[in-house]
Order: C-alpha cells, then sequence, then structure tokens
C-alpha cells in the first residue's frame, strides 16, 4: 500500500517540472537520470526499457544531444494529475523544437506517467506517444530550417536518414 500523501506527489512534481526546466537550458542530462532510483525503469515505447539509473543515464544523454531531442527547448507539462494510492503523477508533456528562423512554433506532445519511489526520486517513467507525430514535427523543422538556411549538420544527417520517412511528398 503507497504511504505518499497527495501533497507530496504534487510537491515531487513541482521539484520535477523546476530541474527538468534548468536541464532544458544546462543540457546536465546526467541531473535528469540523478532524478530517480538506482533501479528506476524508464519505459520509452518506440525505444523499449532502460532498467537502472545508468543505463537511463546512457539512454538520455545520447537522446538529448542528437537530433530531434538535441533541438527541443523544453518539456512543460501541459496538464498534471496526482493518484496518490499508486504514487503516480500522469501527465502531458510539450516538447517544443527551436525556431529554425521564422518564428515557427513546431512541436508534439506526449503522455507521461511517473511513479515516485520517495525521497525526492522517480522508480519509474513511462512515455507513451505517437512516434509518427514526433517524426512529422521533426521533419516540419528540417524543412523549414532547410528553406531558411538554418539546417544544421545534425538536423540533416536525421533529414536523409530517418526522416525520410516523415517527409512531405
Amino acid at each position: 500500500m503507497c504511504t505518499f500523501t497527495h501533497a507530496e506527489l504534487d510537491a515531487a512534481f513541482a521539484d520535477f517540472q523546476t530541474t527538468v526546466a534548468e536541464i532544458s537550458i544546462s543540457r546536465d542530462w546526467d541531473r535528469f537520470a540523478n532524478m530517480f532510483t538506482p533501479d528506476a525503469d524508464y519505459i520509452e515505447h518506440a525505444l523499449g526499457t532502460m532498467s537502472g539509473r545508468e543505463e537511463i543515464r546512457g539512454w538520455i544523454r545520447k537522446t538529448m544531444t542528437t537530433f530531434p531531442g538535441s533541438h527541443m527547448t523544453g518539456f512543460p507539462a501541459v496538464w498534471h494529475v496526482v493518484d496518490a494510492p499508486t504514487a503516480r503523477v500522469i501527465c502531458e508533456v510539450d516538447n517544443p523544437m527551436r525556431d529554425p528562423g521564422d518564428g515557427s512554433h513546431i512541436t508534439a506532445t506526449n503522455i507521461t506517467i511517473l511513479t515516485y519511489g520517495g525521497d525526492g526520486l522517480w522508480s519509474r517513467e513511462e512515455d507513451v506517444y505517437n512516434p509518427l507525430e514526433f517524426g512529422q514535427a521533426a521533419a516540419r523543422w528540417c524543412e523549414k530550417a532547410a528553406a531558411l538556411g538554418t539546417l544544421d549538420p545534425d538536423a540533416a544527417r536525421w533529414m536523409a536518414t530517418t526522416g525520410a520517412a516523415f517527409a512531405r511528398r
């Protein structure tokens, strides 16, 4: 039986959001991994399950330092609910990409289910989303950046490989 209160879960989630906002600026993805228990699971439906803080650390570093993750500017929750009996916080996360050069706002959202492990740490995260929506958003960003002359080499590589499946025809 869960012993965490609604208030404790809500406060832990507020701290999580504050830290993620700071990481979005600093790009210190080690701090993200450090918000999980040593034995945490991170379920990413398109890429599999990462088991343990160190596996999460390696995955998040790679994911957020290559396109499209490297071009996402923040991860704010649009809304959240606390389910104290299961020690979970469920939220919708916005994943906006940086301006390609014309003021465009390109984004996709996901549902995140966080399970609290106590002491300010999370024991599990599960991200649920439509990979097609994320791929299409990244491809739109690349198309705009290419037209504006701001397409960087990392994004161009993605567009020529993985992104080709998402390009508008």
